[in-house]
């Protein structure tokens, strides 16, 4: 299937991709709900209180408004075109094969590296309660028992994810319960001191600048990292044009509960100079409020973030690997799947590179988490560069009558999908501006050097890859 023609697959919707429609809407609400709450959220968000002060929570606004525009763009291509490995598909699309061969093994990448800090990150978690088990023990296990989760069935790991999910919101919304109460009622040893006039009475509600509250959203757009991973479930989904529309409409409400309500309650309770980096809020704001067991709980929401997170990366890795061996762009043993319809080699060759991972973090200093989280930060704005640019693409197609229109249709058209392009594009700027975050592009750099010879080997050696690849995709034609 050529970039150049449109066929009526692609006009008509999904075409079927053997796998086993058994994501149901409760689960897909759940992962969506879930990749909007990770470790970014429940640990990182203590330095960017500390850079920006109650400013933060207009930052996590404010991104959160942009991942609601990409979230909006990515629904519209869903609802077009449903398939499981869906930003690769639709950079192949709309912009041609070698932008789908980059976004592909880009995610793809994005996974596995998250991975191997997740599974790290829990391994220590676990160190909390028992700290004489040995740190590559505990990695292991949870290596293995992920790893059956996804190789037995969707069904199992939709089931495994809605619980991790459920916790991570019970653990907020509890949060946020007990800090109303507190700030109502006056109980517990915070209810002193907890008053709204927190968030602006500590030298402001800007601090230390417009400046440096600007400067955390490069950390802020890193805790939103998996919240397209609903798009990669589209393949899998029981009703796809009914579930995902709802999951991805509901995304301002999560944002609103569970970052802004959450931040606005906690900077409410504790004033935000008693926050800093390597502590998490919650842990910091529970043991103010006395809450017994307060660090033991936090810990556990951690945990299941942890494992969540990288649940999440094994299920996407599989169907990314699947996705590039369709277009001849992985090995072919990538395209298999198994007799319960899940792509078997492609998780296990990813499994087994978070497992190397776990030995490298295991020796390493902790500078390789901080290499970890930058890799992962600049694959996921490349994958929400290229939705955005394969929704404008696809609506300057749509609007020009050379593709049907999606029943599912993004406010603002191409204009909002522009808009946080732009804003993707300024918090490039950012990162590069920042010393300690820069290192995240000079990987980028190296990974683009990689695929660009990959790519071009793959043109040597397949005829077929070099063919397509001197196709325009449809939207060149397109005035």
């Amino acid at each position: 299937m050529t970039s150049a023609k449109v066929t009526d697959e692609k006009a008509t919707g999904a075409p079927e991709e053997g796998y086993e429609r058994g994501l149901g809407s409760r689960q897909v609400q759940m992962i969506a709900i879930g990749g909007a709450i990770g470790v970014g959220l429940f640990m990182g968000a203590g330095a960017n209180i500390a850079k920006a002060g109650p400013s933060i929570i207009l930052m996590y606004a404010l991104a959160g408004v942009v991942i609601f525009f990409i979230m909006r763009a990515l629904g519209e291509l869903l609802l077009y075109r449903p398939v499981s490995g869906s930003f690769a598909e639709y950079a192949r699309e709309f912009l041609g094969p070698f932008f789908g061969f980059v976004t592909g093994w880009t995610y793809w990448l994005m996974w596995v590296v998250t991975g191997m800090a997740e599974l790290t990150a829990a391994a220590i978690y676990i160190h909390f309660w028992f700290p004489e088990i040995p740190q590559w023990v505990s990695a292991l296990v949870f290596l293995v028992v992920l790893f059956g989760v996804n190789l037995i069935s969707v069904k199992i790991f939709g089931e495994v994810e809605f619980w991790f999910s459920m916790i991570k919101v019970t653990a907020i919304i509890g949060m946020i319960v007990i800090g109303l109460g507190v700030l109502t009622l006056g109980f517990s040893d915070a209810g002193d001191t907890a008053t709204v006039s927190n968030l602006w009475s500590h030298d402001g509600f800007f601090p230390n600048g417009i400046g440096s509250s600007l400067m955390t959203l490069q950390g802020v757009m890193f805790a939103y990292l998996a919240v397209e991973l609903v798009g990669v479930t589209a393949g899998e989904s029981e009703n796809p044009e009914k579930t995902l529309p709802k999951a991805i409409n509901t995304l301002p409400w999560r944002i609103i509960v569970f970052y802004v309500g959450a931040l606005l309650v906690i900077l409410s309770v504790v004033k935000w100079t008693e926050f800093s980096a390597g502590e998490s809020p919650f842990v910091h704001a529970f043991g103010k409020i006395g809450i017994p067991l307060a660090a033991g709980i936090v810990n556990f929401v951690v945990l299941t973030a942890a494992l969540s997170s990288c649940n999440s990366g094994m299920y996407s890795t599989g169907r990314m690997l699947r996705d590039l061996a369709a277009n001849s762009e992985a090995p072919q043993a990538f395209g298999k799947l198994n007799s319960r319809k899940t792509p078997a080699v492609g998780i296990t060759v990813s499994v087994a590179l978070m497992g190397i991972g776990v030995v490298l973090n295991y020796v390493v200093p902790e500078k390789a988490f901080t290499y970890v989280t930058s890799v992962a930060t600049a694959a996921g704005i490349w994958t929400w560069m290229m939705i955005l640019v394969s929704h404008i693409r696809y609506r300057a197609a749509v609007d020009a009558g050379r593709l049907r229109a999606s029943s599912f249709p993004a406010p603002g058209g191409a204009l909002f999908s522009w808009v946080a392009l732009l804003f993707l594009i300024g918090v490039t700027f950012m990162i590069a501006y920042d010393k300690d975050a820069r290192i995240c592009l000079y990987v980028a750099a190296g990974w683009a050097v990689a695929l660009g010879v990959g790519w071009a080997v793959l043109k040597s050696r397949n005829p077929q890859i070099a063919a397509r690849a001197g196709d325009e995709p449809e939207l060149e034609k397109v005035g």
